[in-house]
C-alpha cells in the first residue's frame, strides 16, 4: 500500500511539474512571438522609408532640375547586409537631409508629390517609432521571464538568452559609451 501512495505522490508531483513548465514555456513563446510580430513591423516601416527617400530625391530632382542626387549613398544601404537597428540609424542621416532639402528649396514645398511624402514620412516615423515601443517592452517581459525562477530554468532548456533592446545598447556590458548618439 506504501508503494501505491509513494507512486501516487510521484505522479501527482510529476503532472505538477509538467503543468509549471509548459506554463512556462507558453509565456516564453508568447514574447518571442510578439518579438518577431514587432521586428515585421520594424522592417516594413523602414522598408517603406527607404523607397520614401529614392521617391523623394526623384521628386527633388525633377523639381528642382538638378543632376546630383541629394541622398548620396542610399543605394548602396540596398546591397549592404545590416541589421534593422543600423538601417534605422542610417536613415535617420536622410531624415536630417529630407529636412534640410525642405528649409533650403521652398519651391519643393509647392510640390504636391513632395508634400505627399513629407505627410508620409511623418506616418511612417509614427508606425517606426510604435513598433520600436512594442518590440522593447515585449523584449523587457522576455528578458525578465528568462532572468527569474522557475522560468530561466526552462529558457535555458531551450538555448534562449537575454535580447538586446531595439536601441542596440546592452545592458549588460560594461561598456557604457554606447549610450552616445
Amino acid at each position: 500500500m506504501e508503494i501505491l501512495y509513494a507512486l501516487l505522490f510521484l505522479v501527482i508531483i510529476g503532472g505538477a511539474l509538467a503543468i509549471l513548465y509548459i506554463y512556462q514555456y507558453n509565456k516564453l513563446q508568447h514574447s518571442k512571438t510578439k518579438i518577431d510580430q514587432a521586428e515585421c513591423l520594424i522592417d516594413e516601416a523602414l522598408r517603406s522609408k527607404y523607397d520614401l527617400f529614392i521617391e523623394v530625391d526623384s521628386i527633388s530632382k525633377a523639381e528642382l532640375k538638378e543632376e546630383k542626387s541629394f541622398f548620396k549613398g542610399l543605394e548602396k544601404i540596398k546591397k549592404d547586409n545590416i541589421s534593422n537597428f543600423d538601417l534605422d540609424r542610417k536613415l535617420k542621416d536622410y531624415d536630417s537631409i529630407l529636412s534640410q532639402l525642405k528649409s533650403d528649396y521652398t519651391t519643393l514645398e509647392d510640390n504636391k508629390d513632395f508634400k505627399k511624402a513629407l505627410s508620409n514620412n511623418k506616418k511612417i516615423d509614427e508606425k517606426l517609432q510604435a513598433a520600436k515601443s512594442f518590440y522593447n517592452k515585449y523584449t523587457s517581459e522576455l528578458n525578465d521571464l528568462i532572468r527569474k525562477f522557475p522560468s530561466n530554468i526552462v529558457a535555458r532548456m531551450h538555448g534562449l538568452s537575454i535580447k538586446p533592446f531595439f536601441d542596440g545598447k546592452n545592458m549588460q556590458d560594461e561598456i557604457f559609451d554606447d549610450f552616445k548618439l
